[in-house]
């Protein structure tokens, strides 16, 4: 399948089904509007001269315009949702020819502390934002949980493989899932309320009385009106009222209580109810994963969906009709109220557990989006090793376009676990180092990764590419990277099998120091379970190979000096550098003498 034209054409079908909608739209706003003239006049002629026929006229004008009414809603509802499937099909064909996404990068989860600023995993042009589909802040947190603390263990890395391979052919529901939570955006923090309503409460419910005075008030009242409405006797009407009324008093702060921490969550709500209805709908194949999060989703929809109802009716208390005629005859605070304490009972203990199916399915659907669009991308295969071990072949970085990347074949662990990568400035050594890491990370998240095959020990990653100082905490550079190196030395000590990315180190201090510092800990790393790959324009540390063999191996990237031109190819080699490229550059530059 062409994955472009597959886009494209999904953009020129929705674009015709938003231009269809909109011409729908406009017939029935004029149908709608003819329909309330006709109502109008019909009510005029009504009061000037009452009939039988003239109300049966009215009640059906009145009905016929509410029906109206009813389906333009729906059919606004339908075109809201062909725009977000246009958008999400222009999105994705902009991603495939290299313009950033549109979704969230969610810079905020970048941690200077740990591999995710070293590997750009989030921020704009990252790997977040280049997998990012999530629309709920729980599909994002999720998203990020994953990448900053990738799974561990092979049999859960195989299963969510399952998933996303799974998933990824399903691509209509997919986007459908984006497209229902895009139309109701939610704001950071929004649920968090709701879990405070969870926690406390009265469960006035629980109150025997008030469930018999919730029927009888209302009972009492309705006839009282029509008496009144016969008789002009107000007494009692006033009577039953009073007592709806005092009633509700005593409960008032604990309903206005409530309504803060509920109120105005309708539509976030209805977007959690429909991913989850929609994600109903999948084939879940062989998926353990899918399977479960469908069990889940299977109860979980209807009760939010109610419990999003629920949010919506209890909103109608600040409307002022609702307020003063519903709650004077129905006791409407405390029906509402009563309705969410029941449900508050009932679900309470499952809640946290649907929203985090939510984030999950969102995850997934950013996972298996990555695979749809990238067929050429492959799964890798855990192994369970317990030395670290990884082997790559045809790797290149996934945030590089497809015409640019430059593919790399990898292997360490087996014929040796450091390598002493050495190269000029902008030859592909930090590239390539984020490269490995990145692609690690995606393997152990169960999504694919940019290689034709990958094979891989689960790992710990740990790195030190971009250190910066801290004025905050009064940290110089060097002293930012010491503390860096500490903890990957500490982290170490706990045995587990390790990735440690280091590029270049000890720049702020003399030659003879940072080689003898480098020198020593690599020795260190040596000691522990770890796959290291080690960065550094320092010739001179070539020479452990021949002091660690099957250890310590010498790999270089290396320039090309053709036609007074300076070329670069991106290849890993085997050996170490050895082209001048900063001398050339300043004889090109004409900084230094170029008979020199």
């Amino acid at each position: 399948m062409d994955i472009p034209s597959f886009y494209g054409d999904k953009i020129d079908l929705y674009t015709k089904d938003v231009r269809s909608c909109k011409k729908r739209i406009f017939l029935l706003s004029a149908y709608r509007l003819l329909s309330f003239l006709a109502l109008a006049l019909s009510v005029y002629y009504l009061f000037k001269q009452y009939s039988s026929l003239m109300l049966a006229i009215s009640l059906l004008l009145a009905g016929i315009f509410m029906l109206l009414v009813r389906h333009a809603f729906r059919l606004n509802e339908r075109k809201l949702l062909l725009e977000k499937l246009l958008f999400i099909n222009q999105n994705e064909l902009a991603v495939m020819n290299g313009q950033p996404n549109e979704m969230d990068n969610s810079a905020a989860f970048a941690d200077p502390s740990d591999y995710s600023g070293d590997l750009d995993i989030f921020g704009k042009n990252s790997l977040y934002h280049l997998l990012n589909r999530c629309t709920t802040q729980h599909g994002k947190e999720r998203l990020a949980h994953m990448l900053k603390h990738p799974l561990t263990d092979t049999s859960g890395i195989k299963e969510r493989q399952t998933a996303v391979a799974n998933f990824s052919e399903q691509t209509y529901a997919r986007q459908l899932i984006t497209a229902h939570g895009l139309m109701h955006q939610e704001e950071d923090g929004n649920l968090y309320s709701i879990f405070e309503w969870l926690k406390g409460g009265q469960n006035l419910h629980h109150k025997k009385w008030l469930q018999v005075a919730r029927w009888i008030i209302p009972a009492y009242t309705i006839p009282a009106l029509f008496y009144y409405l016969a008789t002009d006797n107000l007494g009692w009407l006033l009577t039953g009222v009073g007592a709806g009324w005092l009633i509700t008093a005593l409960h008032t702060k604990y309903i206005h209580q409530q309504h803060q921490l509920i109120g105005k969550k309708q539509a976030i709500l209805s977007q959690y109810a429909t991913i989850l209805q929609t994600f109903n709908t999948i084939q879940t194949g062989n998926s353990a994963l899918l399977k479960e999060l469908q069990r889940t989703s299977i109860n979980a929809h209807t009760a939010i969906k109610d419990l999003s109802r629920l949010s919506s009716a209890f909103d109608q208390r600040l409307n002022l009709v609702v307020n003063l005629v519903i709650n004077s005859l129905f006791l409407y605070d405390i029906q509402c109220i009563l309705r969410l304490d029941a449900w508050k009972e009932k679900h309470k203990s499952n809640f946290a557990g649907w929203l985090h199916a939510v984030g999950d399915i969102e995850c997934l659907n950013a996972q298996a989006t990555l695979y749809f669009n990238n067929p050429a991308f492959c799964f890798p295969a855990p192994l369970e090793d317990a030395a670290p071990r990884i082997a790559a072949q045809e790797m290149a970085h996934p945030l590089i376009t497809q015409g640019e990347r430059v593919a790399n074949d990898f292997e360490a662990g087996r014929s040796g676990r450091m390598l002493l990568v050495t190269g000029s400035n902008m030859s592909g050594k930090t590239t390539f180092l984020r490269t490995l890491g990145v692609n690690l990370v995606l393997a152990q998240s169960g999504s694919p990764v940019c290689a034709s095959s990958f094979s891989f020990t689960p790992m710990q990653v740990y790195t030190s590419i971009r250190v910066s100082d801290s004025l905050q905490e009064h940290t110089s550079y060097f002293m930012a990277e010491l503390k860096r190196l500490q903890y990957i030395i500490q982290q170490l000590q706990n045995g587990q099998s390790a990735l440690v990315l280091i590029d270049e180190i000890l720049r702020g201090t003399n030659s003879e120091d940072k080689t003898h510092g480098s020198e020593e800990f690599i020795k260190q790393l040596i000691r522990y379970n770890c796959i290291t790959l080690f960065a550094t324009h320092d010739l001179m540390l070539s020479a452990l190979e021949q002091q660690h063999p099957g250890v310590i191996g010498n790999y270089c990237f290396e320039s090309v000096i053709q036609n007074d031109s300076l070329y670069f190819d991106y290849k890993l080699q085997r050996g170490v550098a050895k082209n001048r490229n900063a001398s050339f550059l300043m004889k090109q530059m004409g900084i230094i003498d170029t008979k020199g």
